[in-house]
């Protein structure tokens, strides 16, 4: 009783701060001067229609790095975790892990119309990203749903880990050997002027930033992956028994 009676007071004090924050929300009708030097700059010295993505291949590049980085040591993480509990379940043997039920028609046949949209979809996020709403993390993102939604239309599906691995460390690799190039050839460590600015608002522009956003792109949808394959338990049981 008095848990319930807790957990509703804490119910009803969240409610009232976001009741609060609704009540008094205003939409801001102009610019705070750092973000009207960022909307100034990034399409003068970048190049970029879309600030954002700008501002995170470019002005802050070297974070979205770590981002990465952190999104690869989470894979890294879940793979080992999940390894051992795998060996602690082979140790001692108990009742067999039922086997996954195969999906409906309906699902198997969504997927295949789905997938192929869902991969075209991400590409246009990823290439367009440095023009209208998207980037390489959105894209990447969305490839990972395609990646679900075929294991969900087949569960005994394997992903080839060890081809996801490699190219998302390819990937990675070439990121930063795109931010070295930048030091050497232009003005620093990610640099997108290593490449040709172009005209401003036209697909190939924006120097680097579409190759970045392409890398990133690719390297977030591999991670995610790997991150989703390795919350199977059934298929790490019998990879593990292989």
């Amino acid at each position: 009783m008095i848990r319930r009676a807790a957990i509703v007071l804490a119910v009803a004090l969240f409610g009232l701060v976001f009741a609060n924050l609704a009540a008094h929300y205003a939409e801001r009708q102009s610019l705070l001067p750092l973000a009207k030097r960022y909307v100034e700059l990034v399409p003068r010295d970048l190049g970029a229609a879309n600030v954002i993505t700008g501002i995170l291949l470019t002005y802050r590049a070297f974070d979205t790095l770590g981002e990465v980085a952190v999104l690869f040591m989470v894979a890294a993480g879940v793979g080992l975790v999940l390894a051992a509990r795998g060996r602690r379940n082979e140790s001692s043997p108990g009742e067999a892990p039922e086997p996954p039920r195969p999906a409906s028609e309906i699902v198997q046949t969504g997927a295949q119309m789905l997938v192929p949209l869902i991969a075209i979809f991400a590409a246009y996020i990823i290439m367009n990203g440095h023009l209208s709403a998207g980037g390489g993390f959105q894209g990447g993102a969305v490839i990972a749903s395609s990646v679900i939604l075929l294991l969900l239309a087949d569960p005994h599906r394997r992903l080839d880990l060890d081809f996801l691995s490699y190219t998302e460390s390819v990937a990675g690799v070439l990121f930063v050997l795109v931010g070295v190039a930048g030091m050497i050839v232009a003005g620093g460590f990610l640099d997108n002027r290593v490449l040709p600015v172009g005209q401003f608002g036209a697909f190939f522009s924006a120097g680097a930033i579409p190759v970045l956003s392409i890398l990133l792109g690719i390297k977030v949808g591999c991670e995610l992956s790997v991150i989703i394959d390795r919350f199977r338990p059934e298929l790490s049981t019998e990879r593990g028994s292989q």
